[in-house]
């Protein structure tokens, strides 16, 4: 009969964990953990039958795996969505961004000019830039609003195209 050792160490911030798995003819798996200090902070003996091994050892894998999800500290908070995130546009906001674009001038940074009407508006910029089209402003270039061909590449409608329109069901009338 032959016996079979398997033998691995791995360090772990300051403990060092050894296993040591043997086959005579049942398996046999010590794990120990020992600090920089030379202090035992693990140990522990599983004896299997050799059969079960394989199995076992996937069982023994999945649930240190969803232990150690349990115990780790959780993900940073996601960041702070601005306060308007996926709220509905009124006719009122869409006429409001329309003015303000159109009014500023085509020295005006675009990007720089976004990010202050998503503070002021409490939005993201991502998504100032992409109702800016919607309400038939070109989203690249401040003060200029939307052409025809640039309202196909942004796939808005002919009615949205310098218009600003409430939804259907807003009651809303739209304004010129």
């Amino acid at each position: 009969m032959t016996t079979t050792t398997y033998e691995n160490a791995v360090r772990i911030g300051s403990t060092t964990y050894q296993v040591v798995a043997t086959a005579d003819p049942d398996l046999s798996v010590d794990l120990t953990g020992v600090d920089t200090s030379g202090a035992l902070v693990a140990e522990g003996t599983i004896h299997l039958p050799a059969s079960a091994g394989a199995k076992i050892g996937k069982l023994l894998a999945q649930v240190l795996e969803a232990l150690a999800r349990l115990s780790t500290p959780a993900l940073p908070a996601p960041r702070d969505r601005p306060a308007n995130a996926n709220q509905p546009w009124t006719p009122d906001l869409d006429a409001a961004l329309r003015t303000e674009w159109l009014a500023a001038t085509t020295e005006t940074p675009t990007a720089e000019l976004i990010r202050s009407i998503a503070r002021r508006l409490e939005r993201s910029p991502t998504s100032i830039r992409s109702r800016l089209a919607r309400v038939g402003c070109d989203p690249d270039v401040p003060g200029r609003a939307l052409s025809a061909e640039g309202a196909q590449v942004f796939h808005v409608q002919g009615r949205d195209q310098g218009r600003v329109r409430g939804k259907p069901d807003s009651g809303g009338e739209g304004v010129e």
